[in-house]
């Protein structure tokens, strides 16, 4: 059964800085594209940034310049460096690890971790 673990959400004040990390288990995780996806109170969900599987990165224009995603495939984690953070960077935070294979959307999904900025 395929798990996904996310922890490092905390309080933190505008300008700090969190690293969020996603264990992964119970899939092949090197053959699936990572994501990182916020979710606001009362907002609808947002996605944040992505790695694939060839490790290539890709960013919200709300993050980019401030967060930096990154696998370690040996450890089968996915991290999420946050810099400069801001008051609406507040959300909980999932992870999610996807791979298409034969026609077929396998999609997972951790249970989140909270990260609120505040003064």
């Amino acid at each position: 059964e395929a798990h996904l673990v996310e922890s490092g959400g905390d309080l933190v004040r505008p300008g700090g800085s969190l690293r969020l990390t996603c264990v992964a288990s119970g899939f092949i995780f090197e053959k699936h594209d990572m994501s990182w996806v916020r979710q606001a109170p009362g907002k609808l969900p947002e996605w944040v940034s992505a790695v694939d599987i060839s490790s290539e990165t890709y960013y919200s224009p709300s993050v980019e310049g401030r967060f930096i995603i990154s696998r370690d495939n040996a450890k089968n984690t996915v991290y999420l460096q946050m810099n400069d953070l801001k008051p609406e960077d507040t959300a909980v935070y999932y992870c999610n690890g996807e791979r298409r294979l034969f026609g077929k959307t396998y999609n997972y999904w951790g249970q989140g971790t909270q990260v609120t900025v505040s003064s």
